[in-house]
């Protein structure tokens, strides 16, 4: 039977969870040694698909991950492949369903040695899983290091041998794959790079685990997908007004007048019903030259701040976007917060506190609405690096661990930007492209999480959305893209997620 691959599915399972799954199907009756003959069937089923030609060398290594690496050497010489199995470790050391599947190949195996890469046409890479938790050294190390240099084309299973399945690390080094065959669900490691730029394209198969483990597993992180959010995303109604879908007020820079104004412009694209800079009184001039469609009030000192977002019809604040490293910008940030409007503090709001970061969690804990903060790394380490240790989880535990101590969503931003809830809910996404590397995509993508928040979202769901919805222009817009272009890129993304959500019940 043909393997069932669903690639779709966004939850993500860490090490520990996808042990608790194996153990809950084979608990609900699932026996093991099927669990493992399917996983070597897909691997192969995998591999044919991609190279239905040519010498196939299995390097397994002494776990179960070299248990499935025997199932798909044994189902491809039963297809007529020439295979060639290797081990690391000797056979007699293997136990459960790794040794009864190793047993049940009844040609040679060789022991795994790095010279053995050269002579293969493709490589199956079972050597470790996604549980490693220390670096490659020796024969195992020599051997990952052959297969990279040949460049032979590789299929990994689970993960590329060296990644850690949680944070995406490489230990000492790491296989560089052509195709990842995971089972169930997808590891965090999986999206997280460096580990995501060496699994290639990652397949996922239905091995039997039920869905109905996941319940009791309690998956609390998930790849970025509009199936997450949709049903809680702004929707228009036919008796809607302006102040209905939300009022904006972004606090505007004195010199840095793009950045406000990009990020006011993004919140009207997303869906804000009205958008207001909050201008020191010497850049009026300069923002009310911008777009007609962008309101820019004088607003002269804290007190003026205040009285502004006094205001009931605003519903949400951004505060950062060109302000700034300054004591002004940190009484923007005491404002807004005091306000009890949903905020979002983005660039300089973040690195204004770096001195004493403490007394910004204490305002946030105060607060009584949402609040996001969008550090980049460099942001991020100035407000949380002298306090926080990771764990080892990479850029989802130091997210994790940020939200926590904050009080704050935190979107730690990257080519794999991390959404963490102060709760330990996360998302990771990965539909970005290179191009958002360029200067005001930051203030875009603040303006848009603003945006949503106004519409009613909470910060934990716009967060993810308005990074998804990031990705998704820029990848339409394509080569060439500036800042504006993310923005103007945006009616045609929002128009294909109307129709989804008309189309989903």
């Amino acid at each position: 039977m043909a393997t069932r691959w669903i690639d779709k599915e966004p939850e993500l399972l860490s090490v520990q969870q996808m042990y608790r799954a194996d153990q809950a199907a084979v608990d609900s009756g699932v026996p093991g040694i099927d669990l493992m003959e399917a996983a070597g069937i897909a691997v192969a089923d995998a591999l044919e698909d991609r190279w239905p030609t040519g010498r196939v060398l299995v390097l397994c290594g002494p776990g179960n991950n070299g248990g499935d690496g025997f199932v798909a050497g044994r189902i491809l010489a039963e297809r007529g492949r020439e295979v060639t199995m290797a081990l690391l470790g000797s056979r007699d050391k293997l136990s459960g369903d790794a040794a009864i599947n190793a047993r049940r190949w009844q040609g040679p195996v060789e022991a795994v040695f790095a010279d053995l890469v050269g002579n293969a046409d493709i490589v199956i890479d079972a050597l470790f899983g996604a549980g490693l938790s220390r670096a490659l050294d020796g024969v195992a190390r020599e051997t990952v290091d052959s297969m990279n240099a040949h460049a032979v084309p590789c299929l990994a299973v689970d993960v590329p041998s060296g990644v850690h399945g949680d944070s995406g690390a490489v230990l000492g080094a790491a296989t560089a794959s052509d195709v990842t065959v995971t089972f169930f669900r997808r590891k965090p490691g999986h999206l997280l790079f460096p580990a995501r730029g060496l699994c290639g394209d990652v397949r996922v198969a239905d091995i039997g685990i039920p869905d109905a483990v996941l319940d009791d597993i309690g998956a609390n992180q998930w790849r970025n997908a509009v199936s997450l959010w949709r049903s809680r995303y702004p929707t228009l109604t036919p008796d809607g007004h302006k102040y209905g879908r939300g009022h904006v007020v972004v606090a505007g820079g004195a010199e840095l007048t793009g950045a406000a104004r990009l990020a006011a412009y993004a919140a009207l694209r997303v869906g804000a019903g009205l958008a207001s800079i909050a201008s020191p009184t010497e850049a009026v001039p300069v923002y009310r030259a911008g777009r007609p469609s962008i309101m820019v009030r004088e607003v002269a000192d804290r007190d003026g701040f205040a009285a502004m977002l006094e205001d009931s019809r605003i519903r949400a604040v951004l505060v950062g976007p060109g302000n700034g490293v300054s004591s002004e910008t940190c009484e923007r940030v005491a404002t807004a917060l005091a306000s009890e409007r949903d905020c979002v503090v983005d660039a300089d709001g973040i690195s204004a506190f770096a001195d004493d970061p403490g007394e910004l969690f204490g305002r946030v804990r105060e607060h009584s609405g949402d609040v996001v903060f969008t550090p980049h790394d460099g942001e991020f380490a100035r407000l949380f690096a002298s306090t926080l240790d990771d764990g080892g989880f990479g850029r989802l535990g130091r997210a994790r661990a940020a939200a926590a101590l904050s009080g704050a969503v935190i979107l730690l931003k990257g080519a794999d930007t991390v959404v963490a809830a102060p709760d330990g809910h996360a998302t990771i996404n990965d539909n970005a492209p290179p191009d958002l590397a360029t200067a005001g995509s930051g203030d875009v993508l603040a303006g848009l999480i603003v945006g949503l928040m106004a519409q009613g979202m909470g910060g934990f769901d716009a967060a993810s959305a308005a990074v998804w919805l990031h990705g998704a222009a820029a990848a339409a817009f394509g080569p060439g893209l500036i800042a504006d272009d993310i923005v103007d890129a945006l009616p045609g993304v929002l128009a294909t997620l109307r129709e989804e959500q008309r189309a989903t019940p």
